[in-house]
């Protein structure tokens, strides 16, 4: 669904990334995996256009979106969650549902928030709330719903439960299973590896800004040196 090809990016003159090579099968979780400043945040930030690409192509359903801005990325059905979730805290819950929902029709708006409501009920609960006034794991929730306002096909979550308590990670990682039980592709940069390594299709480990490993979770959980040197696991 997703290729990217030899993909460098950064901030200026510094390169995050350098040379990364990646494939997303559709209806699939993949885990970006790595240590802290492995340019796992830059590559999703490169996928959505936010971040520079300094070299190689990305291509969506064999389109070549490379040079395309974000605001076009995103009615291509590319959409993320952000690392710090980066909601609009002086609007409510509806409103920045609405926020995710402008780039679809207003006749849409009440028929796709019912959708992330039905996917995170307590949200349902605090619609007309402040988003800067919920906990931390219903910030969570509210990013990754004003996310699927966009009616995304590929969504990328960022750091999905650093923070959180287990319970709402429980759901927010329920929430991902029943999105690729719909179809959607997801790309999920997350901490917690044992708990990726439990849910994900494919895995791809960063070292550096590059690929040091790719293959399938189950490939992955079976690897044991892979497991100790790069994902802390024993």
């Amino acid at each position: 669904m997703l290729d990217l090809t030899s993909i460098s990016c950064g901030y200026g003159a510094f390169q995050a990334v350098h040379g990364l090579s990646l494939s997303l099968r559709p209806g699939t979780i993949t885990g970006l995996l790595g240590a802290n400043g492995a340019g796992k945040s830059s590559t999703l930030m490169c996928i959505a256009g936010h971040v520079q690409r300094q070299g190689g192509t990305i291509q969506l359903d064999g389109e070549d979106i490379s040079a395309m801005g974000p605001t076009e990325r995103v009615r291509k059905g590319i959409a993320i969650s952000p690392e710090g979730r980066r909601l609009f805290k002086d609007l409510s819950v509806e409103d920045n549902l609405r926020v995710g929902g402008m780039v679809q029709p207003a006749q849409v708006f009440a028929q796709d928030r019912d959708r992330v409501l039905a996917l995170f009920p307590r949200l349902g609960e605090r619609l007309n709330s402040l988003a800067g006034n919920l906990s931390g794991g219903e910030q969570q929730m509210l990013a990754i719903g004003r996310a699927l306002m966009t009616r995304p096909r590929l969504i990328m979550i960022d750091e999905l439960s650093l923070g959180l308590m287990p319970k709402i990670i429980d759901l927010c990682y329920q929430a991902l299973i029943q999105l690729r039980s719909d179809g959607m592709t997801v790309l999920l940069v997350e901490q917690n590896t044992e708990r990726v390594l439990k849910i994900a299709d494919d895995v791809c480990v960063l070292e550096s800004g590059s690929t040091v490993w790719q293959g399938t979770a189950e490939a992955a959980r079976n690897d044991p040196q892979l497991t100790a040197a790069y994902l802390g696991l024993h």
